[in-house]
């Protein structure tokens, strides 16, 4: 288990705050994560790593020469938020471009794409890889769609020894697609991980049993099998990461056998005598192997073995010295270099606007909206954990709770300086999308923003048709972004039927709290049908057929906070108090040309 920790909550905070400090010769923290301390020379390629937490060494544990630049932090298991990614690219790049790379995650892929979006804005020529080097993952025919698990560490190896050589931006993207595109992995598990504080295991494997083609989000094998001796596992992994063998192999291999973070090095050491034995007796060169813990998950057992198929210049970038606080390979130059100058760094808050009369009543009734969401989603953290969990990696209930607490602090200081609606949620949104991470964070922060903008700061009074458009604005900017689909086993599945039937019930005249009350249900019930489904989008597509006859966490959590909010509004109609009220006053209740909705 994870047994030491101060709050769960804030187990990443804490863990990254003691790591800058133990290592603070190599490290900087910055907001998102850590840069070098040394300042690079002017004009370098700043390669950018980075994750969720609970990988360590990955992937802070690999910012230094000859290796990564910066490496953004996420919450465990969860990817980093488009403003870490966004913050760590600034204070990594020094004019020559940023490369980010991360593995190969629906809420990675959106975040930090997002950043690279936001640095191109700023001048920052920056490029984007993603590693997909899990053959369990999909089929080599769908090889787009694979996962990025420790292959990771061969990517960022070369790409790191590259940029640090005096390579341009387009060389160190072309070597970093190179490596990726020759590097494949294969991994077992023999028991789950404990997120911190949790009182069990994300999943079990059976006694005599092993997951075969696991993640490292404490994901469960795509199959089970009966555990294999050492030997036999050692040449299983071994003949699943050679089928798939470039043409023109040059029969030099580097290799990792990774330990996942509770699988002893001795153990380890017994599966890498087969290894070693096997692939000389096939006729490969193994150059500079590496058998440890480099890319874990938490304590899971577990092992995965990765092949990178060496040509000459890959195998110059991965011999390459390089000096970490977790990684260190020959002898690196450390000429005394200046430390990196972060006094230019200011990040800006977000702009509160002075709302109209009616544009606060209708924030004062977000701000309880927001604190009823948080109530709910503390309440059943565990339970959206347990669903996440059976094709996923169990952090959904911690991410929404994260993601709405921070939603609501952010809203009532909104509404305490008299912002209208659209400041409230625009507050809120933004302070979701980045202390949450992962793809909901994202998705919910800019939905509440898309929202808050159709609402505004300035409207007189706020009927039930505006609601109704907002909540179109917030399905839009979700199905935009999150490029999802009815019938993907995602939160849009919940969300679909909830605005359409919100949209009929108040263009049939009914009022917006029966309207909206209605609809939850709807949005309830859409929920619960997602257990029919398979998922074809995220961390659960690979183990689509362990997720059916489970509904889908993100539809499931968006279906108890439409609830929430429609028993606020029912409270608020009544005249009733309601939790979490910020004494900002009550809007009143009515529909259309009557009262303010």
């Amino acid at each position: 288990m994870t047994h030491l920790f101060n709050d769960p909550e804030t187990f990443m905070e804490d863990a990254l705050v003691g790591f800058c400090d133990a290592f603070s010769r190599y490290v900087l923290q910055v907001p998102g994560g850590v840069v070098r301390r040394a300042a690079t020379p002017e004009g370098k390629v700043a390669v950018v790593v980075g994750g969720g937490s609970g990988h360590y060494p990955a992937f802070c544990g690999v910012v230094g020469d000859g290796f990564a630049d910066g490496a953004v932090v996420g919450n465990i298991f969860t990817s980093p938020s488009t403003e870490d990614a966004y913050n760590v690219g600034r204070a990594a790049q020094n004019g020559g471009g940023v490369l980010f790379i991360t593995g190969n995650y629906a809420g990675d892929v959106m975040n930090f794409n997002l950043a690279q979006e936001r640095l191109i804005a700023d001048g920052v020529p920056t490029r984007n890889v993603y590693v997909t080097d899990d053959v369990a993952s999909a089929p080599v025919t769908e090889i787009a769609k694979r996962r990025g698990i420790a292959g990771d560490f061969v990517v960022f190896k070369v790409a790191g020894a590259a940029a640090d050589e005096g390579a341009d931006l387009a060389e160190v993207e072309r070597l970093a697609i190179l490596a990726n595109d020759r590097t494949r992995t294969m991994g077992v598990g023999l028991d789950g991980c404990t997120m911190p504080g949790a009182a069990d295991k994300l999943f079990h494997v059976p006694p005599g049993r092993m997951g075969v083609g696991l993640g490292i989000h404490g994901e469960p094998g795509i199959a089970e099998s009966d555990l294999l001796p050492a030997r036999d596992l050692a040449v299983m992994l071994l003949e699943r990461v050679l089928a798939e063998e470039p043409a023109d192999s040059t029969k030099r291999v580097g290799v990792i056998l990774n330990g996942l973070g509770a699988t002893k090095y001795e153990e380890l050491f017994v599966v890498w005598r087969t290894v070693a034995a096997e692939l000389a007796r096939r006729g490969y060169t193994v150059v500079d192997p590496e058998v440890g813990e480099l890319v874990t998950s938490l304590d899971m057992a577990g092992i995965s073995l990765t092949l990178v198929h060496l040509d000459e210049e890959l195998e110059k970038y991965w011999t390459a010295p390089a000096d970490t606080p977790a990684y260190r390979k020959g002898a690196v130059d450390r000429r005394d270099a200046p430390v990196r100058d972060l006094s230019a760094l200011v990040t800006a808050g977000g702009d509160v606007r002075q709302g109209s009369a009616g544009s606060r009543e209708a924030a004062a009734v977000a701000v309880r909206g927001l604190a009823a969401m948080d109530a709910r989603m503390r309440a059943e953290e565990e339970e959206l954990a347990r669903i996440d969990a059976i094709a996923g990696d169990g952090d959904h209930g911690r991410g929404m709770v994260r993601g709405v607490s921070n939603a609501l602090e952010a809203a009532q200081a909104a509404a305490a300086a008299e912002g209208g609606v659209r400041s409230v949620l625009g507050a809120a949104g933004e302070a979701w999308a980045g202390r949450a991470g992962g793809t909901s964070g994202v998705l919910w922060g800019r939905a509440l923003q898309a929202f808050g903008e159709v609402l505004g700061d300035d409207t007189d009074r706020i009927d039930a048709t505006q609601v109704v458009a907002g909540a179109r604005a917030f399905l839009d900017s979700m199905v935009t972004l999150g490029k999802a689909h009815v019938g993907d086993k995602t939160m849009l599945d919940a969300l679909v039927p909830f605005v359409d039937g919100l949209e009929q019930e108040v263009a049939a005249g009914r009022s917006l709290t029966e309207a909206w009350g209605d609809a939850a249900q709807i949005a309830v019930r859409a929920a619960a049908d997602t257990a029919a489904l398979s998922p074809k989008v995220g961390r659960a597509r690979p183990l689509a057929e362990r997720s059916v006859g489970t509904p889908d966490a993100g539809a499931t959590s968006l279906a108890m906070c439409v609830v929430e909010v429609g028993d606020v509004l029912a409270d608020r109609k009544a005249g009733q108090g309601s939790a979490g009220q910020s004494g900002a006053g009550q809007a009143r209740a009515g529909h259309g040309s009557g009262e303010q909705e």
